[in-house]
């Protein structure tokens, strides 16, 4: 699982998995936009469902400003995860510098009506063009 998901945080017995990948056929350097996809793989470990809620983004470009982002759901669902299943959804990230990095949050509810923040692993977004 490691090999296709770089980076994973656990919160809960909540698992959210990335991957990402840069997309030069959605890129234009020239031009000053970079853009990526990535991959989200929320693994429910716990003893009841939980739905996902909201979701908290922070997007740092490579200048170090940062935007949020928050809204209902992912993709347009708020997924109802039953205890030992998983969701996968797919988005993507337009910068306007060739590195960058995102993280932050989903608000759960559990079956018992608690709800509770799960943490989304900080992940860099890198042009592989761009040196270190």
């Amino acid at each position: 699982m490691k090999a296709l998901f770089g980076e994973e945080a656990v919160t809960r017995d909540i698992t959210v998995r990335v991957s990402v990948s840069y997309l030069p056929e959605q890129s234009e350097p020239n031009r000053g936009r970079w853009f990526w996809a990535y991959h989200i793989r929320i693994e429910n470990g716990s003893h009841q469902a939980v739905q996902l809620l909201t979701r908290h983004w922070i997007i740092t470009d490579g200048r170090g400003m940062r935007h949020t982002v928050e809204g209902e759901g992912v993709v347009g669902e708020q997924p109802m995860i039953a205890p030992g299943s998983s969701y996968d959804y797919v988005s993507g990230c337009p910068l306007a510098t060739p590195t960058g990095s995102m993280q932050g949050s989903y608000e759960m509810v559990g079956a018992d009506g608690m709800t509770f923040d799960v943490a989304i692993p900080k992940f860099a977004l890198r042009a592989p063009a761009v040196a270190e």
